[in-house]
């Protein structure tokens, strides 16, 4: 597996190995590109889902049931133009504007990543679960949390986070999986 440079995602986004839709602008050279060395940013989108507080049940994780339980305990907010406050430890679920998909015979797979420079603020996006498998086609979910000790102001569109696509080695026997497809945080 190799990590795609910011040409090797131009030319598989032109070649229809990879989609990004919209597609990142301007292209890797230009002012204000989101195009980054091995990787490329993609922005938040303005809704959100905010786990209600002070709820006196479990989330039984076995139940496999994850987007249905989810719509029961969060409330979809809409970021702003002005800004959203994610307080410290709190976790919400947004996602991505951009619709991404990697075609299995494409042959591509993808992490997503928060950014290093809100990462020192102590914004986590994305945690324990950066994997977007090959045959994938969706926005994707970020799950954030503010570990910091002072509240961050979100906005729709920010360059929240940042796609770093690989190659996939072997052959690839496509499953299903409950989140491909998805257009909202939870899933659905």
């Amino acid at each position: 597996m190799a990590v795609l440079s910011n040409l090797a995602v131009v030319q598989a986004l032109e070649s229809g190995r990879l989609t990004i839709d919209p597609r990142p602008s301007p292209p890797p050279g230009g002012k204000n590109t989101p195009f980054n060395t091995s990787s490329v940013d993609l922005r938040l989108a303005p809704e959100i889902f905010v786990p209600k507080q002070n709820l006196s049940l479990t989330f039984d994780l076995r139940s496999g049931a994850i987007s249905k339980t989810l719509e029961s305990v969060c409330d979809q907010e809409r970021i702003p133009e002005s800004g959203w406050l994610l307080r410290p430890n709190r976790l919400i679920l947004g996602r991505t504007i951009e619709r991404v998909a990697l075609p299995i015979e494409g042959r591509l797979a993808a992490r997503i990543e928060g950014r290093s420079s809100y990462a020192r603020t102590g914004l986590v996006v994305h945690f324990t679960a950066p994997t977007i498998h090959a045959g994938f086609a969706g926005t994707i979910t970020l799950e954030m949390i503010n570990l910091g000790p002072i509240s961050l102001t979100l906005t729709p569109g920010m360059r929240l986070c940042q796609l770093i696509v690989e190659t996939v080695d072997g052959p690839i026997e496509n499953g299903e999986s409950q989140f491909r497809g998805q257009g909202t945080a939870i899933g659905s």
